[in-house]
């Protein structure tokens, strides 16, 4: 604002936003139409229902954008994200160097990749409570695609903020689980779930802004050799793992510590001497 410049914004956020389960149908991109007392027709901001402190200081973010496009007239892209999964784009795949990071502990790994490390080393699958949870997907090629998309296509000054939904499709989590065992062979353990949430949720996204842009998404389904690749590079630096990382150290409530403390075995297989 400051600058005077005429800069678009792009922010990475969260599909944590909008909450799981609560809209009652698909997701839409940011906005929803509703009908106020006395029949007035109005679109407004899609309510918020974080489910952590980082989904809140999201929220957060997103009220600040419509401030500061209302005010001063920026143009913003606000970028709602599903969970990422793999580990190269087409540039990094040229390098061993470039190689993204990988996060698979408890706390910060994302499930996918989480559930691919533990894999690779024997670790049976850690599921939270039942695995019913479903959450959005993304391939990291598909994110780079995306924020390139989102910069080459801001919004004109004085529009909205424009919000897309970064998902290529939904997943429950013991599925993705059982998908993973079928590959490693490496059985699943259900563990109590460090986070209050729903034990089973419905989820639709919708994706249609970035389509319309032209991406074509990456599914799970029809790239096994994307998943292969994942597993490759787990087996390949499985000797880095930290075993005492894999278990889940944080927790969002008392009930959910308690209960942790009630039934804390993890099982982690033969690397459980290490710990």
């Amino acid at each position: 604002v400051e600058s005077g410049i005429d800069i678009p914004l792009v922010h990475l956020g969260t599909m944590g936003v909008y909450g799981y389960g609560n809209s009652g149908g698909e997701i839409p991109e940011g906005y929803i139409d509703v009908v106020l007392p006395g029949g007035r027709e109005k679109r407004i901001l899609h309510p918020a229902y974080p489910g952590s402190v980082y989904h809140t200081t999201k929220c957060l973010d997103a009220l600040m954008f419509q401030f500061y496009v209302q005010n001063d007239q920026l143009r913003v892209t606000d970028l709602h994200q599903g969970i990422v999964w793999g580990t190269n784009t087409e540039q990094t795949s040229r390098d061993e160097r470039l190689v993204n990071r990988f996060d698979y502990d408890g706390d910060y790994g994302t499930v996918l990749n989480r559930f691919l490390m533990q894999g690779a080393l024997g670790i049976p699958l850690t599921v939270y409570g039942t695995g019913g949870q479903t959450r959005a997907l993304i391939h990291v090629s598909d994110t780079a695609r995306c924020i390139e998309l989102a910069v080459n296509n801001p919004p004109k000054s004085g529009s909205p903020v424009e919000i897309l939904n970064q998902v290529a499709e939904t997943a429950r989590v013991r599925d993705l689980a059982e998908l993973v065992s079928e590959k490693t062979g490496t059985p699943l353990q259900y563990v109590t779930n460090p986070r209050k949430e729903a034990a089973e949720n419905p989820l639709e996204v919708s994706n249609q802004k970035f389509k319309l842009l032209g991406l074509d998404p990456i599914l799970l389904d029809s790239n096994e050799g994307l998943l292969e690749e994942v597993k490759s590079i787990a087996d390949k630096y499985k000797d880095r793992c930290d075993v005492n990382a894999v278990v889940s150290k944080s927790y969002w409530n008392r009930d959910r510590a308690a209960a942790a403390g009630e039934n804390s075995k993890v099982d982690l297989g033969s690397l459980a001497k290490q710990g």
